[in-house]
């Protein structure tokens, strides 16, 4: 290897450079590079590295920037010294590439009153929708019509969530109750789910790799408390108190955890065999509005990727999400992001520590969500202040703002390649974000007013968005 990279001339035009994975391990010592090399070169060089069998895709950034052009061009530009090391990050790239969204393909109307949650199931198949007019439907991808409509809530339908092996669907109402479906029929399986006193705010399943075929979910409330409930044995099982304030949101982590955010400030980690406190995370100043977690899209998509392939049994997939869950974290702690409403965020590694990692500060108002990338790299934020803003996933260090919005931004959504973010706004428009060239790819307006919920589908193919105009709609590429 030495020979061939030495082999370009004098040392002079030659960079010293130190090739580290995303934790900071170094691959190898440093070496010197040619100035000519680019990406291509350097991919060969990790995978030689590596010893990897088939030749992997990888991405190269120097301090947060994705280097797309050879090393010497880049220092040029950059105005880098070459007396030092030069840290240079690769990252695993997703094999499959998402074709960017850019057409509506479809304006369904159905819903009577705003459409407030829309979630495609783990494979991508199906879509569930919830609204303020009391019911959630399911829909048709391949028609694009309305499939059926679950009714049976007796006010607005504030949350939806699919169970990662695709067989349940649950929702929550402003009137604290919860409704667990069946998506191949659209009936109640069973009586609503009742508990809490006050409406509920989020709903979180337990990971697939854990447990199949999926049986229990926990749901957080306004009333201060969470739940977890079983739909085979149809009760709550555990009931998760200490919060002295709503619980505004929460996650059930894939080592088994569940970590619930809250209008007291801080983030509970509870055990979930007996529902004991592990830990609580302080450092916010106000409300915690949204949490994330690093490995958030494989919990979501248990055992269904990119390829389609649908599986027969709770122990195959069981098996296949483990791998795909195993494959994603690596040999690092599961990182937590928290937003709250004093305008800032926390990484945390709740595993090792009860302090925050970082402080992410720099929007100007509230954080109302946070979302890691698929592949754990990036951090996105949505906030009231209209921007979007891009982080480091791993360090927390702030990488890009996204302007373009008029209106607070709502909620947003990554394509599984992890190359694409999506954002909804109170603007009524949608749009696209290029992560590499931290510019808007694609403007998508189209919604008659504020848009409440988006969700880009698991498989990568299609987009769905709805809100005050009470119309879903579905975009494709």
């Amino acid at each position: 290897m030495e020979m061939e990279i030495e082999e370009q001339g004098e040392t002079g035009r030659n960079v010293m450079c130190q090739l580290t994975d995303p934790e900071g391990n170094h691959l190898g010592p440093p070496m010197y590079l040619p100035q000519n090399a680019a990406p291509k070169e350097l991919q060969q060089i990790v995978n030689k590295l590596l010893n990897n069998e088939e030749k992997l895709p990888y991405a190269f950034y120097i301090s947060d920037q994705e280097l797309v052009v050879q090393l010497g061009t880049y220092l040029q530009k950059n105005k880098v010294s070459v007396e030092k090391v030069l840290p240079i990050v690769y990252q695993p790239q997703a094999v499959f590439r998402i074709r960017p969204i850019n057409r509506c393909s479809s304006t369904i109307a159905g819903h009577t009153e705003a459409v407030l949650s829309v979630a495609f199931s783990p494979d991508g198949r199906q879509l569930a929708t919830g609204s303020g007019d009391t019911t959630v439907r399911l829909w048709d991808l391949n028609t694009q019509t309305p499939m059926y409509t679950c009714t049976g809530h007796k006010n607005w339908v504030l949350c939806i969530a699919w169970s990662p092996d695709g067989k349940h669907l649950v929702s929550g109402s402003k009137a604290g109750e919860l409704q667990c479906w069946d998506p191949q029929t659209g009936k109640p399986s069973g009586n609503p789910l009742i508990g809490h006193k006050k409406w509920i705010t989020g709903i979180s399943w337990e990971p697939v790799h854990l447990r199949a075929p999926c049986r229990r979910f926990v749901s957080s409330s306004k009333d201060g408390d969470a739940r977890i409930w079983d739909v085979s044995l149809r009760k709550c099982v555990i009931c998760l108190n200490g919060h002295t304030l709503a619980v505004t949101c929460v996650k059930w982590g894939g080592d088994g955890v569940i970590y619930t955010g809250s209008q007291d400030c801080t983030i509970k980690v509870w055990e979930t065999s007996q529902g004991k406190l592990i830990r609580e995370l302080k450092g916010h100043g106000h409300w915690v509005n949204s949490l994330a977690l690093s490995t958030e899209y494989v919990l979501r998509t248990g055992a269904f990727d990119h390829t389609g392939k649908q599986y027969t049994s709770p122990e195959e997939m069981k098996e296949v999400a483990l791998e795909r869950y195993k494959k994603m974290k690596g040999n690092v702690p599961e990182r937590l992001v928290s937003g709250s409403d004093d305008f800032t965020m926390f990484l945390w590694e709740p595993a090792d520590s009860k302090h925050p990692k970082t402080r992410m500060t720099g929007h100007q108002q509230l954080v109302n969500h946070v979302y890691f990338s698929p592949d754990g790299q990036w951090v996105a934020s949505a906030s009231f202040d209209k921007s979007v803003k891009l982080w480091n996933g791993t360090t927390g260090k702030f990488v890009a703002a996204f302007r373009g919005h008029v209106g607070p931004v709502y909620q947003i959504s990554w394509s599984a390649d992890s190359r694409l973010l999506l954002s909804g706004s109170k603007d009524s428009t949608l749009k696209v974000w290029d992560i590499r060239t931290h510019k808007l790819k694609q403007d998508l307006p189209g919604h008659e007013d504020e848009v409440f919920a988006v969700d880009w589908s698991p498989d990568g193919e299609k987009v769905a968005s709805g809100g005050r105009d009470r119309v879903l709609k579905l975009w494709m590429g």
